[in-house]
């Protein structure tokens, strides 16, 4: 078996250390011992994509807004479903990764990066959430571990009763928030309705619809 190759190292704002790992074709990012993700294991992050856009059919010019280009799976997804028109902004707080894709994983992206319908802005998800006001038409947000995160603690602020209350206002009427995690929690899902939303869960898997470890989407409708 091939040995796992270190490209590079990031630093977490106020965290620890991402490893970007590669093993033949395959590319991990690791944090400590904990892989945060795979270039093999992308069918949960593209769920995250194709389940909110069941939840807004019907609109023409959609303006998304994903938190976290990870290994680009979410986006790729988002710019095989939502159309056209749509106009898509991702957040990535690391810079670094956005390096990562344009280089050494440039292949996994394909064009997504520069399609006309994307843009990449290196900033807080959080930030743009608080100043986007009824920008929203869906907000997918794969930060972290989910509510219970693993990288970095200001993460938590994204998913307390006042960061899904930014989240609400910068949602339009009837927009989706979409939330990848690693596994269900049920006091977070009564913070979501307790915030306002009306909440679907679904269990989905890394590979496909049977294959990998099962992780967990809120879908969450601003009423």
């Amino acid at each position: 078996m091939l040995p796992w190759i270190k490209l590079a190292t990031a630093q977490i704002p106020g965290g620890d250390e991402l490893r970007l790992m590669q093993r033949g074709d395959e590319f991990s990012i690791k944090l400590g011992s904990n892989e945060l993700m795979n270039s093999r294991l992308g069918g949960s992050e593209e769920a995250l994509a194709t389940l909110a856009c069941k939840k807004l059919e019907g609109r023409i010019k959609p303006r998304v807004l994903i938190g976290g280009l990870g290994m680009g799976f979410t986006l790729r997804a988002a710019l095989a479903v939502f159309g056209e028109a749509a106009a898509i902004e991702v957040a990535e707080l690391v810079p670094e990764v956005i390096d990562w894709a344009r280089g050494p994983m440039a292949a996994l992206y394909g064009d997504s990066l520069d399609d006309p319908r994307v843009s990449i802005i290196a900033r807080d998800v959080g930030e743009l959430i608080q100043k986007g006001s009824g920008r929203y038409d869906a907000i997918l947000l794969d930060v972290d571990n989910g509510p219970e995160g693993l990288s970095r603690k200001a993460n938590d602020r994204l998913y307390d009763a006042r960061g899904l209350a930014d989240t609400r206002a910068a949602l339009r009427s009837g927009g989706v928030l979409a939330l990848w995690s690693s596994g269900p929690d049920d006091s977070f899902t009564r913070r979501l309705r307790q915030g306002g939303f009306a909440v679907n869960e679904v269990p989905v898997r890394a590979v496909g619809k049977r294959g990998g470890s099962r992780h967990w989407i809120w879908l969450a409708v601003r009423s």
